[in-house]
C-alpha cells in the first residue's frame, strides 16, 4: 500500500520567488544589501558561536574579494596584502554583529530577542571607525532598520510563523517600489540616514544593557531532581544495573550500583562511550554534528521548492500510532524532536540520539513549542531504560546507516510494553540515490556505500505481530509497523 503527499503549486511557485531573490542577492549588490542580513541572521543561529563567527568572517572576506577586486591594488606586493588586511578586519567588524545576536538573543524573550543584531549592527561599526578616525561618524537609522528587518524574518522563519512570507514580501515591496522610484522618477535616498550623534552611542548602550540582562537570565536546563519517574525508569546500557541520581557542587549525574557514572551535561544524561561512535554510527555522527543546526530548515526549504506540505508528510505515518494522553513515548534517534509536534497534547515524551548537536538543536525546538521531553545521549542500540517502559517507540530516519540496525529494532521492542504498536520510517534507497549522493554535503557519505538500503522487514522478530509496510511520497520512504504480542491494556494496568 502506498500514501501520496499532495503537493501545491502555489506554494511552490512563491516558494521558488523567494528562493531566486536571496540567490539574485549574491550578483546584485543592491539586493544582496536586503537578503545579505537575513541570511546571516538565519545562519549565524544555527552554528555554535565560536563556529559561526570563522565561517561569517571567512564569507564576508571572500565575498568583499569578489565583489571589490576592482580595488585590489596592483602597484605592489605590499599594498596588495595592505588592502588584504583591512578587507579582513572589515569581514569581522562585519561578522561581530551577527555574533553578538547569536549569543545573546536566545536568552531573550519574545519579540525582543531580535534587537540585539540591530543594536550591535549600528554600535559596532560606529565604535571601529571612532577607534581608527578618532572621531565619531554616526551610522544612521537605515543601517538599524535593515538589521532589525533582517533579524524579524529569522525570528518569525524560526518559529513557522505564517507571517514570515507576509513580513518578507512586505520589505520587498518597499524596497523594489523605491528602486523603481529612484530609477524613473529620480528620487535619491542618502546612504544612511543620521538621526543625531547620539543615535550610534545609544545603541551601544543598549547593546550593553541587553547583554547584562542576558547574562543575569538563568539558564532553562531541565533539573533531573524534578524527575523522579524518568529517572526510575533508567538502567545502565552496558550492565543493565539500575541507576540513581546524585548531585555534587551543583552537578547531577547518574550512577549504578556497581558504581558506574553518567553525567548530566546542560540538561541531558550521557550514555555514550567511545565504542559508539566507531564505524557507520561515528561516520554517519560527524555528518549530523555538522548539518545539525540547518536540518529541519533544509526539510522545510526542500518541501516548499517542491510544494509539499511538510506536517502532511510527517502525518502520513505519525497517524499510525497509537499514542494516546498520559502515555510514555519513545523516538530513538530523535534528532531535533521534529515528529513531537504531531503527537497528542498530554502523552510523556522522551527521545534519544547519538548526536549532541541535534539534541541541542531538540532543546531549542521543545522550547519554541512549549513541550517537555526527557532527552538523552545514547546509542540506540543500547538503550538506557529498563524492559517494558514505555506505551509507544517509534524511530523516524537514520536506522538505515546503523551499525547494527537488527539490535536496534530489538531494543525498541525490548523497551516497548506488550501490545504496543511500534513504528520505523525512513527513506529508500530511490531518495538516497536522488537526494543523498547528490548534496555537496551529504555525498561523500553516501556515495560508494558497500549496502543498499533496504527495509528492515527481515531483522524484524518472527514472533511480532501485524507486520505491515507501506510506501510514501512515491516510494520514497517507507513505514514499517509492527506489534509486540501481549495485552497492552492488562500491561498498564499492572
Amino acid at each position: 500500500m502506498a500514501t501520496n503527499v499532495k503537493s501545491s503549486r502555489r506554494s511552490q511557485i512563491m516558494a521558488w520567488s523567494v528562493a531566486s531573490l536571496f540567490i539574485l542577492g549574491f550578483i546584485v549588490s543592491q539586493v544582496g544589501a536586503w537578503t545579505g542580513p537575513i541570511q546571516g541572521a538565519w545562519f549565524v543561529g544555527t552554528q555554535k558561536p565560536r563556529r559561526g563567527f570563522l565561517w561569517m568572517v571567512a564569507i564576508g572576506f571572500v565575498l568583499g574579494l569578489i565583489f571589490g577586486w576592482r580595488m585590489i591594488p596592483l602597484t605592489g606586493a605590499v599594498q596588495a596584502l595592505d588592502y588584504l588586511g583591512w578587507a579582513l578586519v572589515a569581514a569581522v567588524v562585519g561578522a561581530l554583529p551577527f555574533t553578538f545576536h547569536r549569543l545573546v538573543s536566545p536568552r531573550l524573550g519574545g519579540f525582543l530577542s531580535t534587537l540585539p543584531l540591530p543594536l550591535a549592527a549600528v554600535a559596532i561599526p560606529w565604535l571601529a571607525l571612532a577607534l581608527h578616525f578618532g572621531a565619531s561618524k554616526t551610522v544612521g537609522l537605515v543601517t538599524f532598520l535593515t538589521f532589525w528587518f533582517a533579524a524579524t524574518v529569522a525570528w518569525l522563519w524560526n518559529r513557522e510563523s505564517h507571517a514570515t512570507y507576509l513580513v518578507f514580501g512586505a520589505g520587498f515591496i518597499v524596497v523594489g517600489g523605491f528602486g523603481l522610484l529612484r530609477h524613473f522618477g529620480g528620487v535619491v535616498l542618502p546612504a544612511d540616514l543620521p538621526i543625531g550623534v547620539a543615535f550610534s552611542p545609544s545603541c551601544l548602550g543598549a547593546a550593553l544593557l541587553l547583554s547584562v540582562s542576558a547574562l543575569l537570565k538563568p539558564g532553562k536546563h531541565p533539573t533531573w531532581a524534578n524527575r523522579p519517574q524518568a529517572v526510575a525508569l533508567l538502567q545502565s546500557p552496558f550492565t543493565g544495573n539500575p541507576l540513581h541520581l546524585v548531585t555534587e557542587r551543583g552537578r547531577e549525574a547518574l550512577v549504578s550500583t556497581s558504581g558506574e557514572r553518567f553525567p548530566v551535561r546542560d540538561g541531558i544524561p550521557t550514555f555514550l562511550k567511545p565504542q559508539d561512535l566507531t564505524g557507520d554510527n561515528g561516520k554517519y555522527n560527524r555528518l549530523y554534528e555538522t548539518i545539525a543546526g540547518f536540518y529541519d530548515d533544509t526539510q522545510r526549504v526542500a518541501c516548499a521548492l517542491k510544494g509539499l506540505d511538510r506536517d502532511e508528510y510527517f502525518l502520513a505515518y505519525m497517524r499510525k500510532l497509537e499514542a494516546k494522553p498520559g502515555d510514555r513515548v519513545l523516538e530513538t534517534s530523535v534528532g531535533t524532536g521534529l515528529s513531537f509536534k504531531y503527537l497528542p497534547r498530554g502523552v510523556r515524551l522522551s527521545g534519544l540520539d547519538l548526536s549532541s548537536e541535534m539534541l541541542a538543536n531538540c532543546q531549542r525546538n521543545l522550547r519554541l513549542w512549549q513541550l517537555d521531553a526527557d532527552l538523552y545521549l545514547g546509542n540506540a542500540e543500547s538503550l538506557p531504560f529498563a524492559d517494558a517502559s514505555f506505551d509507544v517507540v517509534f524511530h523516524v530516519g537514520g536506522i538505515s546507516f546503523f551499525h547494527d540496525q537488527g539490535k536496534a529494532i530489538r531494543e525498541m521492542i525490548r523497551v516497548a510494553r506488550p501490545g504496543s504498536l511500534l513504528l520505523i520510517s525512513d527513506e529508500t534507497e530511490e531518495y538516497a540515490k536522488k537526494t543523498y549522493e547528490k548534496i555537496p554535503i551529504t555525498s561523500s557519505y553516501y556515495k560508494n556505500r558497500k549496502t543498499e538500503v533496504t527495509i528492515p522487514v527481515d531483522l524484524v522478530p518472527k514472533e511480532m505481530e501485524e507486520i505491515q509496510v507501506e510506501m510514501i511520497k512515491g516510494g520514497l520512504f517507507y513505514a514499517l509497523t509492527f506489534r509486540k504480542p501481549g495485552n497492552r491494556l492488562l500491561t498498564q494496568a499492572q
